[in-house]
């Protein structure tokens, strides 16, 4: 009988360095009064999922945590680096050229119209910035800061060609797919990261998500949410309901659940199993698989 050990998935091994390098950078740390970093130190509740969760994943005791604006930049980058180092692998499932790129640092409203189908945003800016009564008219409701975006190349007719003839220069002319139409990055995914859910992020969250429907021309790309929010009512304010998230993922929930279960709260638990058995929670795992569909 063989003593070799079963290797451990890509996946697995890219969700533990996830939360490693959430506690290295300091995102995730206890304070030295007991209090985790995503944890709202006015909720029992909150406090005490937060601390269990911390534990479990070998939060260090730090002497005071991360600035809000320095967390939420440093969890951006964490979530871009996961899924750069996890979605590219997964051509079985979804063939391409992919790119990820962690945007929100540079907080450039026109950032989406450099890529496919968000081009015409350029136009509309330049507009808006020559006519200050066209700015007074629509305001910011076409401005859209992602967090992080994954972009697809498009492809030349060799590659789509590869197996068999498939276009030529009569036919498919026009789809954004194709290189010899266009060459820009087109967007396949928009994920917003919200280390916690405090006063009105999870409102905001869905407002861009809105922005990103409505100003788009052409296919929608997924829209998702990662977060760190312990509480699973203020999860429920932003995962409940269906049109403008695709979905909720957690950056650890396993250990959220488990973090539930031991803080004995009845309510919570009812709660986060509704967002878990409907398909509105999932954890930060899931997602790579997810953007293959």
């Amino acid at each position: 009988m063989s003593d070799s050990v079963t290797p451990t998935a890509l996946l697995t091994r890219a969700r533990l360095a996830f939360h490693q390098h959430l506690i290295l950078h300091e995102v995730l740390s206890v304070a030295r009064d007991g209090i985790a970093s995503n944890a709202d130190k006015s909720q029992k509740t909150s406090r005490d999922i937060a601390l269990h969760m911390a534990t479990s994943l070998g939060a260090h005791i730090e002497v005071q945590k991360l600035a809000g604006q320095r967390s939420g930049a440093n969890f951006e980058r964490i979530v871009a680096d996961f899924l750069s180092e996890t979605f590219p692998h997964f051509l079985s499932l979804r063939p391409g050229n992919w790119t990820l790129a962690n945007v929100g640092s540079s907080r450039k409203n026109e950032h989406l119209s450099r890529f496919e189908p968000y081009r015409h945003l350029s136009l509309l800016s330049d507009a808006v910035e020559a006519d200050p009564a066209l700015q007074a008219i629509l305001g910011n409701s076409y401005s859209i800061s992602p967090d992080v975006v994954v972009l697809r190349s498009p492809e030349s007719d060799e590659t789509i060609n590869a197996g068999t003839y498939l276009v030529d220069e009569d036919s498919g002319r026009y789809s954004v797919i194709r290189q010899a139409n266009q060459t820009h990055d087109i967007v396949h995914a928009v994920i917003s990261c919200k280390w916690t859910l405090r006063s009105d992020r999870a409102q905001n969250a869905r407002a861009e998500a809105l922005s990103i429907l409505r100003n788009r021309k052409g296919r929608a790309p997924h829209i998702v949410v990662v977060t760190g929010e312990p509480t699973p009512s203020r999860l429920a304010s932003l995962a409940l309901g269906t049109g403008d998230l695709d979905m909720v993922y957690h950056f650890a929930l396993p250990e959220l659940i488990d973090a539930v279960e031991a803080c004995g709260n009845d309510e919570a638990q009812a709660m986060l199993a509704a967002l878990v058995e409907g398909q509105r929670l999932r954890d930060i795992s899931d997602l790579p698989l997810d953007l293959s569909v």
